[in-house]
């Protein structure tokens, strides 16, 4: 039973949401010939205020702002 867990910053509508599941699991059972029924996909969304990359984060950089170096 293939187990897929994405990670996404919040903002995606339910459309695009279900696309993706839809197309995650067409995806892991054409690659590892699982059935459908056996795929698992969980998608986990996180506030752009919760995830940085380079101490800056995602709001902060959609907002074109970097913290000081005072912190």
């Amino acid at each position: 039973m293939p187990l897929v867990e994405i990670t996404l910053v919040e903002g995606r509508t339910p459309d695009q949401l279900r696309e993706l599941l839809r197309a995650t699991t067409a995806a892991v059972a054409a690659s590892v010939s699982a059935p459908v029924e056996s795929v698992r996909v969980v998608i986990r969304e996180v506030p752009a205020t919760h995830w940085s990359a380079g101490d800056v984060t995602i709001a902060e950089r959609q907002a074109g702002q970097t913290p000081s170096a005072d912190g």
